[in-house]
C-alpha cells in the first residue's frame, strides 16, 4: 500500500523545485545524462516526499540561449560551462592568475561537452521521465532568463545589442532594461524568421522567442532572474526615480507605465507559460520610490506569475534584515494564494558554497524566513507553498550529497515548527498605501522609501518582526474578527486621514489593542493626532542629543548619545513634538535636542478608558545613508546612535524586555524571530557575534527554551547563543535570580505525549502552553516528583485569556514536571 503525504508530519509544498545547471552531465551522452539525472532525484527523495509537485530548474545559459534561438534543434548551444564572468574583456581562461572571477572566467573541466538545443530537449524529457519514475510525482521542468552578465557568453547582450542595456549593478550598463527597444537585425530568429524590425519592444521580442523556445524544447514554465520585470536596478537602492540624492517623482508615471507595458507586450506573444520571478534584492516600498516599480499593478495585472521569493544576498551581505523586510512587504499582498521560499545552498558560478562556507553550515538562513508568514484577509495563516534550492550543484558540476544530508533536516523541521498564528508582532504592511501616496502625493515618496529601510534596520537590531497582513486585509479581517490581533502588537504606519484604517486602528486602541506607530506624521488626521497626543512643528534635522527613559541594551562602552537624522532618507525632517505634556496617559520616553530644539520622537499613550489598550509612536531615524554602494549604509556605530533600535525598546512599554549585552557598539546585534506554533513560541536567531548575551522577559514571564539552561538575572532569563539557533518555548517564569533548566524526558506513559521537566525553581510562578489542542483536564504538573508519577501532583489554574491558551503553576520550588 502506498504511503499517503498526510502521514507525513507538516504542511506539505504544492511544489519543490531543484536549481541545477548543465555542469553535473559533463558526457553528452544519453546514459550517463539519464544517470545524472536519477542522482538528482534520488540525493533528495527525503524532502521530495513533502512535496505535490517536483520541479527542475535547469540554468542552462544566461537566458541568451532564448535570444539567440532560431529554431534549429542541430543549432549549437552556448551553455554556462563557466566559472566566473565570462562577458569581460578577458578570454575565458587568459589573463594574469591574479584577475579575479568577475574579471575573466574559467571553463568548469577541461574540455566541457558541446550541447545543441536538440541535446537540451532530450535533457528536459529525460528529466521528466526520470523525475517521475524516483519520485512518483509530478515533474516540472522550468528555464531561466537573467539580465545581466553572469553565467555564460552573451554576443546578444553585449556585441549584437547593447542598446538593451541600461542597468548598472555588474558596473555600467551591464543590465537588459526590461523596457526596452530594440535596433534592427537582419539575423533570423524563431519567432523573426525576416529579423527583428527596427524599435521592437524587448518585451515583444523576449515573448515571442520564449513562446518557441519553451514549447519546442519541452520547458513548462520560465523564471525571470535578478529584477527583470522589475524595473532596471534589480540591486541598487537608487534607480530611474531616485539618484542616491534625490527623488524624481515627475519621472514615476511613465517608468511604472513602462515597466507595465513589458508584462503586457511579454503576455501578449506568450500567453500561458507561468513566470515565477526572483524580484529585486529590496522591498515593494523600495522599489517604488527607487525605482518606480509599481507591484501592486503587475500583481493586479492577470499575468499568471509567482511572486518574488525572499533574496538570496543575506547569504553574501548577512543583511538578514533586508531579506525578511523585502520578503513581507511582497507576500502581504498576493497575485494568488502562492509565493516561494527560496534557499541558497550552492553556487554553481562563483566557487562558493553557501551552505559550507557563507553559512559555514548553519541553518539561521533556514529558520528565521521560515518563521515568517502572512495573515489574509480571512485570517488564515498562509505559509509559503513553494520551496526552492540554488542550486542541488555546485561551480565544479558536482552534486555532494553533504547538501540535502544537513540541509533537508533542517528545512522539515522549520516546516514542522511552521507559525500557525500571529506572531507576538505583526506587520500591518501599507501595500496599498504606498502605492497610493507615490501616484497621488508626490511629496510623500520620501517617505515611502523611509519604511522599508527603518524596518530593515530594526530587524538587524534585534526587532522581531516575522508576521505580515496587508493594510487593506486587516481592514477586512478586523471588521469581521475585532478580537483576532488580541495576543500581537500591531506594527504599521500613520493611516491616511479620514481613512476606514485610521477609524479601525483607534477602536482597535481603546478596546484593548497593542499598537506601534512609526514614521512621519506630517499627513495625520486630527482624529488619529489626537489619539497620539501629537502636534506638529516646523521640521528639523542634521545632528541631535538624545534623551531617553528607555532600558537600553548593556555595553562596556555605550552606544553614542548622538544621532544624525537625514530627512532624504527618513521620510523628510522631525516635526512632531507631545501636545500636552500635562496629559497623564502620555508618557514621553525619548526626544531629540538641537541646540535650543527639542522633538519628541517616542512616547506611549494609555488612557484609562481603553481598556488595558496603549499605542506607542516612533517617528525613526534611518540611520543609513547611500554612499555608493548596493545598500544603504548604516552609519558608524560607533559614533552614531542607530535610531531604528528604538523599535525594539519601545516594546519595553508594552511588557516585552529584550535587552542584548556587549562589549561596544561596533559588534553587530543579534537577529530574532518569533512565531506562535501550536500554542507554543518558537525562537529563531542569528548571532553574528556569539560573545553576546540576550535577555528576556515578557509579559508572560521570562522565556525559557527548551534544552537549554539559563541565569535568571533580575527576572530576565539570559541567554549566551550560538550563531543559529531554534528553540521552542513553552514554559514561562516569573522568579527574581537563579539557574534554571528545562529538558524533555521520557513519557514512559501510553496516554502522555509530552513530558517536560522544569529544575532550579525558587518561589517561582510558572506560565505553561501545551499544545493547542490541551484541554485543563489532560494537563498534569507534578512538583519534586519521578516516575511513576504517583506523588506530587500540583494544582494549576487557567491563566490569562489575554495570553491565549495557558496554564499558571503558583509558588513553587525546586523541580517541576509537566506532562500532556
Amino acid at each position: 500500500m502506498a504511503l499517503q503525504i498526510d502521514t507525513l508530519k507538516g504542511k506539505p509544498f504544492n511544489n519543490i523545485t531543484l536549481e541545477t545547471t548543465l555542469k553535473p552531465f559533463k558526457k553528452n551522452d544519453k546514459a550517463y545524462i539519464k544517470s545524472v539525472a536519477k542522482e538528482m532525484f534520488t540525493k533528495w527523495y527525503s524532502l521530495l516526499r513533502h512535496t505535490d509537485t517536483v520541479s527542475v530548474m535547469l540554468w542552462t545559459s544566461d537566458g541568451s540561449e532564448i535570444l539567440d534561438y532560431k529554431g534549429k534543434p542541430n543549432q549549437q548551444l552556448e551553455w554556462a560551462k563557466y566559472m566566473g564572468n565570462p562577458n569581460t574583456a578577458h578570454a575565458v581562461g587568459s589573463g594574469p592568475k591574479e584577475l579575479s572571477l568577475h574579471e575573466r572566467a574559467y571553463l568548469y573541466i577541461e574540455n566541457p561537452p558541446n550541447f545543441t538545443y536538440g541535446d537540451l530537449k532530450f535533457i528536459v524529457k529525460t528529466l521528466k521521465e526520470v523525475g517521475v519514475q524516483v519520485t512518483g510525482k509530478i515533474v516540472r521542468i522550468g528555464t531561466t532568463f537573467d539580465p545581466g552578465p553572469e553565467f555564460a557568453k552573451s554576443d546578444f547582450k553585449y556585441k549584437k545589442h547593447p542598446e538593451i542595456l541600461a542597468g548598472s549593478a555588474m558596473g555600467g550598463k551591464s543590465f537588459v532594461s526590461c523596457y526596452a527597444v530594440l535596433n534592427a537585425d537582419h539575423e533570423s530568429y524563431a519567432g523573426f524568421p525576416k529579423g527583428i524590425p527596427a524599435n521592437t519592444p524587448f518585451g515583444t521580442f523576449f515573448g515571442r522567442q520564449s513562446q518557441h523556445f519553451l514549447k519546442d524544447i519541452g520547458f513548462d514554465y520560465l523564471w525571470f532572474s535578478n529584477g527583470l520585470g522589475f524595473g532596471i536596478e534589480g540591486w541598487s537602492s537608487t534607480g530611474a526615480t531616485f539618484d542616491g540624492k534625490e527623488f524624481k517623482p515627475e519621472r514615476l508615471p511613465d517608468v511604472k507605465a513602462k515597466i507595465l507595458n513589458f508584462w503586457k507586450l511579454f503576455r501578449a506573444e506568450s500567453p500561458d507559460f507561468q513566470i515565477q520571478t526572483r524580484g529585486t534584492n529590496l522591498s515593494t516600498g523600495t522599489d517604488l520610490a527607487r525605482d518606480g516599480v509599481d507591484l501592486r499593478d503587475i500583481y493586479k495585472g492577470g499575468f499568471n506569475i509567482l511572486p518574488p521569493c525572499n533574496s538570496p544576498w543575506a547569504a553574501l551581505d548577512g543583511d538578514f534584515g533586508m531579506e525578511l523586510v523585502g520578503y513581507m512587504s511582497r507576500i502581504s499582498e498576493l497575485p494568488d494564494n502562492r509565493y516561494v521560499f527560496r534557499y541558497y545552498v550552492q553556487d554553481p558560478w562563483w566557487v562558493n558554497s553557501p551552505w559550507f562556507d557563507r553559512y559555514g553550515g548553519e541553518p539561521h538562513d533556514i529558520y528565521m524566513p521560515m518563521a515568517v508568514s502572512r495573515i489574509d484577509s480571512m485570517g488564515r495563516v498562509s505559509l509559503p507553498t513553494h520551496l526552492n534550492f540554488l542550486t542541488i550543484d555546485n561551480s565544479y558540476g558536482n552534486i555532494p550529497k553533504e547538501v540535502p544530508d544537513e540541509v533537508i533536516p533542517h528545512v522539515l523541521k522549520a516546516r514542522y515548527d511552521a507559525p500557525t498564528a500571529p506572531g507576538p508582532l505583526v506587520w500591518v504592511y501599507p501595500f496599498d498605501e504606498y502605492h497610493d501616496w507615490a501616484l497621488k502625493q508626490k511629496n510623500r515618496l520620501p517617505e515611502v522609501y523611509f519604511g522599508d529601510w527603518f524596518i530593515r534596520q530594526a530587524i538587524n537590531n534585534g526587532f522581531p518582526l516575522n508576521t505580515v497582513i496587508s493594510t487593506t486585509s486587516f481592514s477586512h479581517l478586523i471588521n469581521n474578527k475585532p478580537g483576532y490581533f488580541s495576543q500581537s502588537i500591531l506594527v504599521t504606519v500613520v493611516p491616511s486621514a479620514g481613512s476606514l484604517l485610521e477609524e479601525q486602528l483607534i477602536s482597535f486602541v481603546k478596546n484593548g489593542g497593542k499598537l506601534m506607530i512609526y514614521g512621519p506624521a506630517d499627513h495625520a488626521g486630527e482624529k488619529f493626532l489626537k489619539l497620539l497626543n501629537l502636534q506638529n512643528v516646523m521640521p528639523i534635522d542634521g545632528e541631535f542629543q538624545i534623551q531617553s527613559n528607555l532600558i537600553s541594551d548593556k555595553l562596556e562602552q555605550p552606544y553614542p548619545v548622538k544621532i544624525l537624522h537625514q530627512l532624504v532618507f527618513s521620510g523628510g525632517g522631525i516635526s512632531t513634538i507631545i501636545k500636552d505634556r500635562k496629559e497623564t496617559s502620555t508618557h514621553a520616553l525619548v526626544s531629540y535636542k538641537q541646540n535650543e530644539n527639542t522633538r519628541d520622537v517616542v512616547w506611549s499613550v494609555a488612557s484609562p478608558e481603553w481598556k488595558g489598550g496603549k499605542v506607542i509612536y516612533i517617528r525613526g531615524t534611518n540611520s543609513s545613508s547611500f554612499t555608493g554602494g548596493k545598500l544603504l549604509t548604516p552609519d558608524a556605530p560607533a559614533i552614531w546612535a542607530t535610531g531604528p533600535i528604538y523599535l525594539r525598546y519601545a516594546m519595553q512599554e508594552l511588557g516585552y524586555n529584550y535587552v542584548i549585552e556587549k562589549q561596544d557598539p561596533t559588534i553587530t546585534n543579534p537577529v530574532l524571530t518569533i512565531a506562535r506554533s501550536n500554542n507554543a513560541y518558537y525562537f529563531s536567531g542569528y548571532v553574528p557575534g556569539t560573545t553576546v548575551k540576550q535577555l528576556f522577559k515578557f509579559p508572560q514571564g521570562a522565556p525559557l527554551l527548551t534544552g537549554f539552561e539559563t541565569r535568571i538575572e533580575n527576572g530576565y532569563s539570559t541567554y549566551n547563543l550560538p550563531t543559529a539557533w531554534h528553540k521552542e518555548c513553552r514554559v514561562f517564569l516569573e522568579q527574581n535570580q537563579g539557574i534554571v533548566s528545562v529538558k524533555e524526558i521520557y513519557s514512559e506513559d501510553k496516554d502522555i505525549s509530552r513530558r517536560i521537566e522544569i529544575k532550579g525553581l525558587k518561589n517561582a510562578v510558572l506560565r505553561v502552553f501545551p499544545d493547542e489542542h490541551i484541554k485543563p483536564d489532560m494537563l498534569r504538573a507534578y512538583l519534586n516528583s519521578a516516575n511513576p508519577w504517583k506523588t506530587g501532583q500540583l494544582a494549576f489554574e487557567v491563566g490569562d485569556a489575554r495570553y491565549g491558551n495557558n496554564y499558571v503553576i503558583k509558588n513553587v520550588t525546586g523541580t517541576v514536571s509537566l506532562a500532556w
